[in-house]
């Protein structure tokens, strides 16, 4: 088997800046991508097979992301190959950091290559919107501002940053929050180039934080900490985090993290480690 890596994403700021006729929220965010990984392993199989050898939990195999990637890619591709997949799952579900859309894009962007589709970059992309508002950036590869539904992306240059993330333990339905009737939806848009991302604030925090204690408490910590850039929610959450400008920083906080909260520390990446191979 070769293995592939799927990283996590944080949402910098995430503003709801208005609604499409159709219902989905129009966005404005920007993606930082982290040296914290999900991993999955690929085998190619030359009867068509899809196999995910590694379920997970409460999820059926027919809904899981890497199967659905995998499938997905195939019927339009139309490749009579198949594969075996070992989805090693690092990531929190529900935390609001990309763990399942990494883990399609990683899938998109993996078969490409060991199928031997040659497709750019751009369509995969498009294939991997089809997934999810969140796939797309992990196949751009690069940090990013985002508008639409996430899928219009920027490229930005970020300053090298740590990050203490806290992951609470619940589970955040994405869509039980952009459904809430208490979420503002009327953010004036901003302009790229210039922003001030410590200026930018995520509009689903005080939805979450209203419905989930352990997320408000866990943000409130953070917000104490000294030499903090950001301290935010990421995407729909649950997970809150803490931005630091260098590594000791970051881990000087994690070490103060109360007993009963659990995290980790990661470094922002600049690239996708995979997408070095894309054209």
């Amino acid at each position: 088997m070769q293995t592939f890596p799927a990283p996590a994403k944080l949402n910098l700021f995430l503003h709801v800046v208005g609604r499409r006729p159709d219902g989905y929220h129009l966005l404005q965010t920007v993606f930082r991508l982290l040296d914290f990984y999900d991993q999955i392993d690929l085998k190619v199989r030359d009867d068509g097979v899809i196999r995910l050898i590694t379920p997970l939990e409460n999820v059926p195999v027919e809904q899981d992301l890497c199967v659905r990637a995998a499938r997905l890619l195939q019927g339009e591709s139309g490749t009579r190959l198949g594969v075996d997949i070992a989805l090693h799952k690092h990531i929190p579900m529900g935390g609001g950091l990309g763990g399942g859309s990494s883990d399609a894009a990683t899938m998109l962007m993996a078969l490409n290559d060991l199928w031997h589709l040659n497709w750019e970059n751009s369509r995969l992309r498009a294939l991997g919107l089809k997934l999810g508002a969140d796939v797309p950036i992990f196949i751009f590869g690069e940090n990013a501002f985002a508008e639409g539904v996430g899928e219009q992306l920027t490229a930005l240059s970020l300053p090298k940053a740590w990050y203490l993330v806290i992951v609470p333990p619940v589970h955040v339905s994405t869509a039980e929050i952009f459904s809430n009737k208490e979420l503002t939806r009327n953010t004036i848009p901003i302009t790229i180039p210039p922003f001030s991302i410590r200026d930018g604030h995520n509009d689903l925090e005080p939805v979450v934080c209203s419905l989930y204690p352990e997320v408000s408490r866990s943000l409130e910590w953070l917000k104490r900490l000294e030499n903090t850039k950001i301290t935010a929610m990421s995407g729909s959450g649950a997970c809150v985090f803490a931005e630091f400008a260098t590594e000791s920083g970051a881990n000087a906080a994690f070490s103060r993290l109360p007993a009963d909260m659990r995290g980790f520390v990661a470094r922002g990446l600049d690239r996708h480690p995979m997408c070095e191979n894309m054209k």
